[in-house]
């Protein structure tokens, strides 16, 4: 297994759900016209809360600044666990468990905030870019790199606490599938994700009403790579309230116990909440151990 730095400087955004309509141009270029664009790094969440979108600088220039739109302060940078081209079997954990004490745990343990996101094929880990020291090879010397688009320091990153803050968890009834989708299809697709991203109801309903409510949309299965044995997944919501960019071990928090009992799990950070998502049929063990797992440290 090995651990790469993406060559990209990321920030992370949030566009409100009334705001959506605003950033539909911008968006729709970064994902279906990427011939004219020159963003290499881009990801877009949504929550019943709002849309987290992730991208370099690049991609960044496309959004106009408004009411509608939050920037976290800071810059990352991404981390991507390549795992030496061996695939994993299907009774191997995958998702960030695999990742946990070689990476995720580590890291916590230096009080390191990290922010996830977990893919049908890796993971990568956003860390802040003034928690490392960069170096070039140049003719067989390392030169350190001076980034100016390091943070200014008004964002803390969380050196100063000893311990994560234990958050609450919540279990929608929703099930979700994980899959991957061939760029080279994705003009057959586009349809189907234009209407889900920005034309469908969602955006329109009240979230406040059912915070358990997300959605999920059905795709072609011809077109979208998944498991041969068509697994589902539960999610676990991590946080009551939205949690802090500067908080280090939240990830370690939920992935360490999963890891320990050999459970899969794809992590998802959101601009306000965490989301881990495991096989159904450990969602209630899992439920039982992150709660258990509270109540000890809460007595």
């Amino acid at each position: 297994m090995d651990l790469h730095i993406l060559d990209h400087r990321l920030r992370v955004t949030c566009i409100s759900k009334s705001g959506l309509q605003r950033y539909t141009h911008p968006l729709i270029k970064l994902i279906f016209l990427r011939n004219r664009t020159r963003c290499k790094f881009f990801s877009l969440t949504e929550t019943p809360e709002n849309y987290t979108v992730v991208l370099d600088e690049e991609g960044f220039k496309e959004l106009q600044a408004s009411e509608h739109l939050q920037v976290e302060g800071s810059t990352w940078l991404p981390l991507n666990v390549v795992s030496n081209g061996n695939t994993s079997s299907s009774s191997q954990a995958a998702g960030v468990t695999k990742i946990t004490k070689s990476v995720i745990a580590p890291l916590a343990e230096q009080h390191v905030s990290v922010f996830m996101l977990s893919t049908y094929q890796t993971d990568f880990i956003l860390t802040l870019v003034e928690e490392f020291s960069i170096f070039r090879e140049e003719r067989g010397e390392f030169l350190p790199v001076h980034s100016q688009d390091a943070c200014d320091g008004s964002q803390r990153n969380g050196r100063d606490a000893a311990h994560a803050t234990v958050h609450p968890v919540l279990v929608p009834e929703n099930q979700f599938c994980v899959m991957s989708l061939d760029p080279e299809t994705l003009p057959a697709i586009a349809t189907t994700l234009i209407d889900v991203l920005f034309y469908s109801s969602s955006f329109k309903e009240d979230a406040s009403a059912d915070p358990e409510r997300i959605k999920f949309f059905s795709f072609p299965a011809d077109l979208l790579f998944t498991s041969s044995s068509g697994e589902l997944w539960r999610m676990v919501r991590i946080g009551g309230q939205p949690l802090g960019f500067d908080e280090c071990g939240i990830v370690a928090q939920i992935s360490q116990p999963l890891a320990e009992s050999d459970i899969s799990a794809y992590y998802i950070s959101t601009f306000s909440f965490d989301h881990a998502l495991v096989p159904e049929e450990d969602i209630e063990s899992v439920s039982e151990m992150l709660q258990t797992q509270r109540k000890d440290i809460s007595t």
